[in-house]
């Protein structure tokens, strides 16, 4: 048999009643052995090599690491092929009877949950769920198979079909191992009679949902009369465990097949990461004591079974590499993530001094961050956040109204070509000289078209101060997230503020409206070269007007000419009243998309530079005077947010030191 502890190995050399074959010890059971366990194989394989993992994970449920932390702990699940023997080994680990007989005995998930209990009296119980109600039903060992089947049959119905809806059997007896585990249905692929066609594909749907987690510690229970590469049940944890670091293979019913067996868990040709277990299960109506006797004879004195050397069986320990050090890393990640959040939690204030000089670094680090994102254009705080990349942001805003100016109706110089111009000139004749051009006149048009696009600039605005607005709040509010009492002070003077900004922004914006309606002037050398390239097509179109519908003009492409405008007597001042504005109209849309630009660039330095920390301030501390420390309180959430940090951490802490102690008593019992 393998896997016997050191204990054992001592006890059996002091013993005359234990038998020793090569280097494997087979304890054979004395009168005092009656009442314990320990001296079954899979037992004692299961204390001498398990052992120490079953320790680990048991105190870290009772610290419930897993429902409060979320940190998964292994299960350890059962899978063998049909009649290989499965329910024995777990009747052999329990000490009670399981259903047993040909065909699929479980038919649904089975959850052992054995807990060693002192008191003379076993005591067993079922839990499911059937019918939608959940159930309890306590039984007792001479009884529990027939409880089992009961209740498999509510659960799965009375036919041979399966279902994934588990039982769970709550074992509390003296001696038993502590540890959970998961019976599954035995694999078949043919369906007899009274099974569904599809059982095959429903058996290995239950069961892959039981062993894909990686946290399952899978028990592969082997037939020694078959081949082993050849059993369903491995070809399924091969394919969720491809390195086999997480499966421990039980090879059942030696007694009947020992010839090569030793070869066999030599060769290993199947890849079990985790080591064999040969037993010999209870047969017919044995009682365990019975069975126990006869494995022990079996293993001490068959020529064959007799060689199977315990490091040649397995290597004691061995889930300890893949399961430990994984559950460790999960809780040091959690552990340092915790520290690190409670570490950014604002420290409670003792007094008014803390206080200010809490509330001056959050308007500090805020003024920090957001000259990063709107001066600098740096957004290395927000990398996924496309809003928060102020910069980007205020260049489409800014070419988004360049494009309204140059697609407003204003820009439209070919409709009415004429027709606007000679009406304005008409109404500005005056006693002078023919051909003069009334600057009156242009100013008219220019007025007109300025107030025509006033909306596009004042709308522009309003949208760069909401938006940074947004921006502005968005990164205080985080700044202060834990101080929910600032939050709607500081939110407000946030407000106001911008509010503010925006007006000023508003008021400078009618100003240089009011400039352009006002004022015809540029010093670009660009008007007067466009002007005079357009006013050279003046003879060219005067001659075509006066005899044709539709006239071609360079920069304007074909105009239709109306039969007032052919008639008029002002026609030669109205196309030098047209080329002029259509081309000042040029010069003032360039000047306020620039002078745009460039307010917004100021505007928001200064904002950023001199009024944010201003503007909180004043607002604050005029308002409110003394009243920052109480702003400033640890409130209710955050000191349930805390406690339930610090409780976290406390429960990791524990559960590390219950790990390292685990894992250095496994180093020094493996030297």
């Amino acid at each position: 048999m393998a896997g016997g502890s050191k204990s054992s190995q001592k006890q059996s050399k002091n013993a005359s009643n234990n038998k020793q074959v090569d280097s494997q010890i087979v304890p054979i059971p004395t009168p005092s052995d009656e009442n314990q366990n320990n001296n079954v194989p899979i037992v004692s394989s299961f204390n001498d090599r398990i052992r120490p993992l079953l320790d680990a994970v048991d105190k870290l449920r009772h610290l419930n690491v897993a429902a409060k932390e979320g940190i998964q702990l292994p299960t350890i699940v059962v899978v063998g092929d049909q009649s290989s023997g499965k329910s024995s080994v777990l009747e052999s680990l329990a000490g009670i009877s399981l259903p047993r007989g040909q065909g699929i005995c479980t038919r649904v998930p089975l959850i052992m949950r054995l807990h060693h209990h002192p008191a003379a009296t076993p005591e067993l119980y079922l839990e499911y769920t059937a019918d939608g109600s959940a159930k309890k039903v306590t039984t007792d060992e001479s009884s529990v198979a027939n409880a089992i089947n009961s209740a498999t049959e509510e659960i799965a119905g009375g036919g041979k079909g399966i279902s994934n809806n588990p039982l769970t059997l709550v074992v509390r007896k003296n001696g038993v191992p502590d540890l959970t585990m998961v019976d599954l249905p035995g694999i078949t692929r043919v369906p007899v009679h009274g099974q569904p066609e599809d059982i095959y594909e429903q058996v290995t749907a239950t069961i892959m949902e039981y062993i894909n987690p990686e946290e399952s510690i899978i028990l592969n229970v082997l037939s020694a009369t078959v081949d082993f590469s050849t059993c369903e049940s491995i070809r399924m944890s091969q394919k969720v465990d491809k390195t086999g670091d997480r499966t421990l293979a039980v090879v059942t019913k030696v007694d009947k097949s020992p010839e090569g067996l030793l070869e066999k868990v030599a060769a290993d040709d199947v890849g079990i990461g985790l080591g064999y277990v040969c037993v010999r299960n209870r047969i017919g109506e044995e009682t365990y004591e019975e069975a126990r006797i006869a494995e022990a004879q079996l293993f001490g004195t068959h020529p064959l079974l007799s060689k199977i050397d315990k490091s040649i069986v397995g290597v004691r320990n061995l889930f300890i590499p893949r399961c430990l050090p994984e559950i460790v890393k999960k809780i040091n990640e959690k552990l340092s993530s915790n520290i690190a959040e409670l570490n950014r939690m604002p420290k409670t204030m003792t007094s008014v001094g803390e206080a200010v000089t809490t509330f001056m670094g959050i308007v500090g680090s805020a003024k920090e961050s957001l000259r990063k994102l709107i001066i600098r254009g740096e957004f290395n705080e927000y990398p996924d956040e496309n809003q928060m990349h102020c910069t980007a942001r205020l260049v489409e805003m800014l070419e988004k109204f360049s494009a309204q100016l140059r697609d407003a109706p204003e820009n439209d110089h070919k409709s009415n070509f004429l027709v606007d111009e000679i009406r304005v000139l008409e109404e500005y004749k005056g006693i002078r000289l023919p051909d003069f051009l009334s600057q009156s006149a242009f100013l008219t048009m220019l007025n007109r078209k300025v107030k025509g696009i006033s909306g596009i600039p004042v709308g522009f605005i309003e949208e760069v101060w909401g938006y940074i607005e947004s921006v502005v709040l968005s990164v205080v509010m985080k700044r202060c997230e834990d101080h929910q009492q600032l939050q709607f002070s500081i939110r407000r003077a946030c407000h106001n503020l911008i509010e503010k900004l925006r007006d000023r922004s508003a008021n400078w914006v009618l100003e240089v409206l009011q400039m352009e309606e006002l004022t015809d002037y540029t010093c670009s050398p660009d008007y007067m070269s466009e002007w005079n390239s357009l006013m050279a097509e003046r003879p060219g179109f005067l001659n075509s007007a006066r005899s044709h519908s539709s006239v071609s003009i360079v920069g304007f492409g074909t105009v239709l000419i109306v039969e007032s405008v052919r008639k008029s007597l002002v026609l030669e001042q109205a196309y030098d009243l047209k080329m002029r504005i259509a081309t000042y109209w040029k010069v003032v849309q360039r000047r306020l998309v620039d002078s745009m630009a460039l307010h917004v660039q100021l505007s928001l330095r200064n904002l950023v530079e001199k009024e944010l920390e201003k503007g909180i301030v004043e607002e604050l501390m005029g308002r409110h005077g003394g009243a920052i420390e109480k702003m400033l309180e640890e409130s209710p959430f955050v000191a349930a947010k805390k406690e339930k940090l610090s409780g976290s951490i406390k429960l990791l802490r524990e559960s590390k030191d219950v790990l390292a102690a685990i894992m250095d008593r496994i180093a020094s019992s493996s030297h």
